[in-house]
């Protein structure tokens, strides 16, 4: 059986809503200081297919307080079903991180996305243990701070090519060549190296 698709755009530039039809204004209901923090009211009351996207521009989000992401963007497509509301996003944003090599700061691009299901009730809960609340609100901030979390580098690096810190004053390769010859490794055939020599 066709059940149709119902679609609508909720556009979020800038840190402030667009502004759109009267219709539209009554349906939007994120907080503008918390614009993670979304209405999904509207589309948990319509037909299963119905289906909605928010889209996010900012030059700066905070995720928590000691996670701050650079020209924050992205997507959210969310889907009404039997079980509950499917939440399907895709988002950018750039971290400054620590280079492992040279030490300096640099902004890095993170990259992520995710599916995840606002259960109706825990009978509908699978592989998800999220559950849609009775206000119908959900705030998106703790997820999108997970698997963005997950996306940060173990040993991120400023550049692929990165020189790194001479070993002997310091200096950053990078930046200059202080003519420091890095030592040779130690190897245990040094010894009998030293014997042929002489």
């Amino acid at each position: 059986m066709y059940l149709g698709v119902y679609r609508l755009t909720h556009r979020i530039p800038c840190a402030r809503m667009q502004q759109t039809g009267s219709l539209e204004k009554s349906l939007i209901m994120s907080n503008q200081q918390r614009p993670l923090r979304l209405n999904v009211g509207f589309i948990a009351s319509q037909p299963t297919g119905t289906n909605r996207d928010f889209l996010f521009d900012y030059p700066l989000m905070q995720l928590g307080e000691d996670f701050n992401l650079e020209n924050f963007s992205g997507e959210i497509n969310i889907s009404r079903t039997p079980q509950g509301l499917l939440v399907q996003g895709q988002f950018y944003g750039h971290l400054e991180l620590e280079c492992v090599r040279c030490l300096d700061q640099y902004k890095h691009r993170l990259e992520w996305s995710f599916t995840d299901l606002y259960a109706f009730d825990k009978r509908s809960v699978s592989e998800s243990d999220l559950i849609l609340p009775e206000d119908a609100h959900i705030d998106l901030e703790p997820l999108l701070r997970d698997y963005a979390i997950i996306e940060i580098p173990i040993n991120p690096l400023c550049t692929r090519d990165c020189k790194g810190l001479c070993t002997y004053c310091g200096e950053n390769l990078n930046n200059s060549d202080c003519g420091h010859q890095d030592p040779e490794p130690d190897s245990p055939f040094s010894t009998l190296k030293t014997l042929l020599d002489t």
